[in-house]
């Protein structure tokens, strides 16, 4: 199955662009009259029929068109400081779309030792999860904001900050959610957040959240809470 990422597509014929064209017709070696997949992003599940292979502009005739296909029953976005070394990061959100998760915001918190990413390419191992998982809902990839800032934006669900610092009752994520809501997961930097973060969060809502004994690097914990999510609502 070939699935191409159309995040623009309204009509009954689409174009792809010359990067996705040069893919199918070079790389997969699609003709005209070759059967391919296309995903939307929001839901939209096509089958396409190519009418055209120049490598520069593959055009396509929509076949098909399901609807909020394989629509999750819950939502999940997880908050989490970027990693030092980038490719740990991209690793979390290529699994994490893989498994199943919605939103994403890269936070700046006071022991970051990542401050700044790069959204695009970020998004391109989303995209690239996307289509080999075929999803047909494209997970939200928001602009890296600091930890103060983020807190201050509103959420209508379920909130856990999950830390490593020996202060306060903390519970697994089975005793602190119901199934079928809403959830925002904060994950922290390899140095853990301070204890002045975990206070104010807590001031904000937020319960504390513990992933057992076993101290994990920031995307095991954030890919851990992904799983467990995903698994409640199985």
């Amino acid at each position: 199955m070939h699935i191409f990422y159309t995040p623009d597509i309204t009509q009954n014929t689409y174009t792809l662009n010359e990067e996705e064209s040069k893919h199918c017709v070079r790389v997969l070696r699609l003709t005209v009259g070759s059967i391919v997949n296309l995903v939307d992003g929001n839901g939209g599940f096509y089958t396409a029929e190519i009418t055209s292979d120049n490598p520069k502009k593959v055009t396509l005739a929509i076949l098909k068109v399901e609807t909020e296909f394989h629509k999750r029953n819950h939502y999940l976005h997880i908050a989490v400081a970027p990693t030092k070394n980038i490719d740990r990061l991209e690793w979390f959100l290529e699994k994490a779309t893989e498994l199943g998760i919605d939103e994403i915001t890269p936070i700046i918190t006071d022991r970051s030792e990542r401050r700044v990413v790069k959204e695009d390419r970020l998004n391109k191992v989303i995209t690239s999860a996307v289509k080999q998982s075929i999803k047909a809902y494209h997970p939200k990839l928001n602009d890296a904001i600091s930890f103060d800032a983020f807190l201050k934006e509103p959420f209508e669900g379920e909130k856990l900050i999950a830390h490593c610092i020996d202060q306060g009752e903390k519970q697994f994520i089975s005793k602190l959610v119901s199934p079928y809501q809403k959830y925002l997961i904060l994950i922290g930097p390899e140095g853990d957040f301070t204890p002045e973060e975990v206070n104010l969060a807590l001031n904000k809502g937020f319960k504390a959240l513990t992933l057992g004994d076993n101290r994990l690097r920031t995307e095991t914990a954030a890919l851990a809470v992904c799983f467990e999510i995903n698994y409640l609502n199985r």
